[in-house]
């Protein structure tokens, strides 16, 4: 593979990084033709609007295509523009956002949302450094709305995209690396066609999501740029991209409650620091209880079972932690009268469509909503 050096190849005359050049200079034409004829029908592609393009880009972060594209319809339905998103309820704008996970992201968008207020009068910004400057917005998210949106020849640099450019120049550099990032950043910022930035880098993207895919899969004979490309050269593109392995997550384990009193179930508000901040939960302790443990758990906090079911046991991956869990279900007498002070009480409807409850205890609020089953 290549080792990334800066001297002449051999041969050829010329130094590494004018080959990358070229090898990215050749890729532009049948790149973007190929997109052209192959691009995905996905909604936020419908219309250059700078709003649209800038919450799919943020929703996509971490959640597959298909997926984003119910949160996508429900989010522009309730906040159709950046002003309704600079006035939501904070409350309000966490439901919508339920099972996006990474909450930061849509708060950001919030304060990005009254930035454009105030700083520029309601209207999206129209240059690559004013989109840069907003809250949340880092150079691929900026270069994305810019390039998608107005054309604008600035590289977006996701996943797909080091996969791509990696196999491409056949490099064997940590793609991790913020350095690695930040030079095909700009190699690729050295080609993109002014008259064709928006449909190159979302070729880059497609390509990456359809074609040169990952885990080692890459489908080449379905490539347009199979001719250029130096790992299937070399026969080495099943071994690229080169990550550093990530540090193994930290394992907590939880006991989680559903009470219940025939009318309510009790949930309870995150603190607003720290991880899923200001979001509900359903009452949890670390470790995990046995069923006599969570009885007399229960009735430290006021509450006097009347029945109690064990759950099926939960796993949640975070970026840093899991947390595996169990969960007890358990009918109890008066909820309000005795833990009031530090519960909210919701019916299932409430659950539904009113408090925001984290992807990560949806094993079991879907059995306090009503639509699941206890075991």
């Amino acid at each position: 593979m290549s080792g990334r050096g800066k001297g002449v190849l051999a041969g050829s005359g010329a130094t590494e990084g004018e080959r990358d050049h070229e090898v990215l200079l050749s890729a532009v034409r049948p790149l973007t033709e190929w997109y052209r004829k192959n691009k995905r029908d996905l909604p936020w592609r419908n219309q250059a609007d700078a709003y649209h393009i800038w919450v799919s880009e943020i929703m996509l972060q971490q959640t597959r295509v298909e997926a984003v594209k119910s949160y996508y319809a429900r989010f522009l339905k309730e906040l159709p523009n950046v002003k309704a998103l600079a006035e939501v309820d904070e409350e309000q704008l966490l439901k919508l956002w339920e099972g996006l996970g990474y909450y930061n992201r849509v708060r950001n968008m919030q304060k990005a949302a009254r930035q454009i207020m105030d700083v520029h009068h309601g209207e999206f910004p129209c240059t690559y450094e004013e989109i840069r400057a907003l809250a949340g917005i880092g150079n691929y998210t900026a270069g994305a709305v810019a390039s998608f949106a107005f054309g604008i020849p600035k590289p977006a640099v996701d996943g797909n995209v080091l996969r791509v450019v990696s196999r491409l120049l056949c490099s064997e550099e940590d793609v991790m690396k913020a350095g690695v990032r930040k030079r095909f950043e700009r190699e690729i910022e050295a080609v993109i066609p002014s008259e064709a930035a928006s449909d190159f880098n979302q070729g880059l993207i497609e390509l990456g999501a359809l074609v040169c895919v990952p885990n080692g899969a890459p489908k080449c004979g379905e490539c347009p740029l199979a001719g250029t490309c130096l790992a299937r050269e070399t026969g080495c593109q099943g071994q690229l991209p080169v990550k550093k392995k990530a540090k193994e997550r930290r394992i907590e384990k939880r006991t989680v409650f559903i009470f219940r009193d025939g009318r309510a179930v009790a949930i309870k508000k995150r603190p607003a620091k720290g991880l899923l901040a200001g979001l509900y939960e359903l009452p949890n302790v670390f470790g995990h209880l046995d069923g006599e443990a969570a009885i007399a758990y229960s009735k430290s906090i006021g509450l006097t079972p009347v029945r109690v079911k064990e759950l099926e046991a939960a796993k949640h991956v975070f970026s840093h932690v899991e947390w595996h869990m169990i969960g007890y279900e358990m009918l109890v007498d008066e909820l309000e009268k005795n833990c009031s002070d530090w519960m909210v009480f919701a019916d299932g409807g409430e659950l539904e469509d009113k408090y925001p409850i984290p992807t990560a205890f949806s094993a079991y609020t879907d059995i306090a909503k009503g639509n699941g089953r206890s075991s």
